[in-house]
Order: structure tokens, then C-alpha cells, then sequence
């Protein structure tokens, strides 16, 4: 009698894919830093100073328009409402917007590189400097910072002036508007007058026709029926001679 076949061992487990594992990390890994560069640009966008529009854009003054539009698209594209939870998405988005459209406005753009154009000037006059200075040729972090703070100097100078004359500006309309109201409001009561008088002149007509047959009435004579002079006793002349 054969001897019975040994049992056939069990295949051995196949070796453990970790593949899919360390794509889940990586993908997470992204996804954190996706979230952490989403938030830090909308905290940059939120401290940039708002009245240049540069700074919130984070672009060099004097760039062409299509590195505007392209730089706009990027930015807006990483910080939309729409894919990041961050509760202060809305605001640096909607100020993401109002910076590229002032730079692609010809009046307001030209406005602010004037205004930077000013700074400059006068942050080299401050330090005795001239436009051939080394300094000023090839600025360092140094004259660049004090550049930009007194490029806010300038920009917060000008927006003052521009409230100061817009506030004149809202007055002396609000005055040529009161002018013109009083002026419709005299001719209302002139129309009213001539309205009412209009009204009234049959009533007058009829009071003065009635005063008129009184006197008529009278002969025109005074009281007792005589006339004016009557009852008075005429002085004798004295003859001279």
C-alpha cells in the first residue's frame, strides 16, 4: 500500500501593496500645504496696504498689463471663496479684484505710479541723495522698505486731498440743489397766489360794485344830503378902498 502525498503547503500571502497608502499620505501632505499657501496668501492680501494696488496684487509698479491679468488669474484662482474654508477668502478676494481693476484703469494706474514716482523723489531729497547715487541706481531691502513706507506717506496725502475735495465738492452741490429748490418752491407759492387771486376776483368785482351803488345812492353828497361845502357859511369879502 502507497504512502499517502504529503498535503500541498498554502501559497504564501501575496506582499503587501503599499502603494496606494503612500499615495493617500502624499495626496494629504498636498492638500495641507495646498490649504497652508491658501492661507497665507490671504493673509498677505489682507495686510497689503489697500490703496496700492501693487502691494495687493504683489506686483513691481511699471509691469505690462498682460502680467496683470495673468498674475490676477493666478491669485484669484488660489484663494476663491469657493475652494478654501478660510472665513476671510470674501474680503481678500473682492480687494484682489478692486487692485486689478484700478491698475487696468489708464487714470487710476497713472495716479499711483505718480504717486510712487513722488515718493521716490522725495525719499532721496530727504537723503541728500541724486538719481546717478549708487543707492538709487541699485537700491538694497533697505531704501526699497523706506521707499514703499513712504509711498503709503504719499498715497494716504493724496486720499485725503481727494476726500477733502470730493466733501467740497458734495457741499457746493448740496447748495446749488437747495438754491434750485428754493427757486421751485417761490415759483409754487407765486402760482398758488395767482391761483387764489384768480378765485377771489368775481368776490372783489361784485364788493366793489356793491360800495359804488352805495355811494351812487348818495348823489354823491355827504350826510343829510348836502353837498360837500353846503351848510357852511361863506364869509362876506370885505371891500377894500
Amino acid at each position: 500500500m502507497a504512502a499517502p502525498e504529503p498535503p500541498i503547503p498554502a501559497p504564501p500571502p501575496p506582499p503587501k501593496d503599499d502603494t496606494k497608502d503612500e499615495l493617500a499620505a502624499l495626496d494629504a501632505l498636498e492638500k495641507e500645504a495646498s490649504e497652508f499657501n491658501k492661507d497665507a496668501e490671504i493673509d498677505r492680501i489682507l495686510k497689503a496696504f489697500r490703496l496700492d494696488a501693487y502691494a495687493v496684487l504683489n506686483l513691481q509698479p511699471g509691469v505690462p498689463d498682460t502680467q496683470i491679468k495673468i498674475q490676477y488669474r493666478k491669485l484669484s484662482l488660489l484663494i476663491h471663496p469657493d475652494k478654501t474654508s478660510n472665513p476671510s477668502a470674501p474680503t481678500a478676494f473682492d480687494r484682489l479684484k478692486k487692485a486689478q481693476t484700478e491698475l487696468m484703469d489708464p487714470k487710476q494706474r497713472t495716479h499711483l505710479d505718480e504717486c510712487i514716482a513722488d515718493a521716490r523723489m522725495l525719499l532721496i531729497r530727504e537723503r541728500k541723495l541724486t538719481t546717478d547715487s549708487p543707492e538709487v541706481k541699485a537700491p538694497d531691502a533697505e531704501f526699497l522698505g523706506a521707499w514703499r513706507k513712504k509711498t503709503v506717506e504719499v498715497l494716504v496725502d493724496a486720499e485725503a486731498r481727494r476726500r477733502k475735495q470730493l466733501r467740497a465738492q458734495m457741499q457746493e452741490e448740496g447748495r446749488e440743489q437747495r438754491k434750485v429748490d428754493e427757486e421751485v418752491e417761490a415759483r409754487k407759492r407765486r402760482r398758488e397766489h395767482e391761483v387764489k387771486w384768480e378765485e377771489t376776483r368775481e368776490g372783489r368785482i361784485g364788493s366793489w360794485r356793491d360800495f359804488n351803488r352805495k355811494v351812487g345812492g348818495n348823489g354823491g353828497k355827504g350826510e343829510g344830503g348836502k353837498g360837500e361845502g353846503e351848510g357852511k357859511k361863506r364869509k362876506k369879502m370885505k371891500v377894500l378902498g
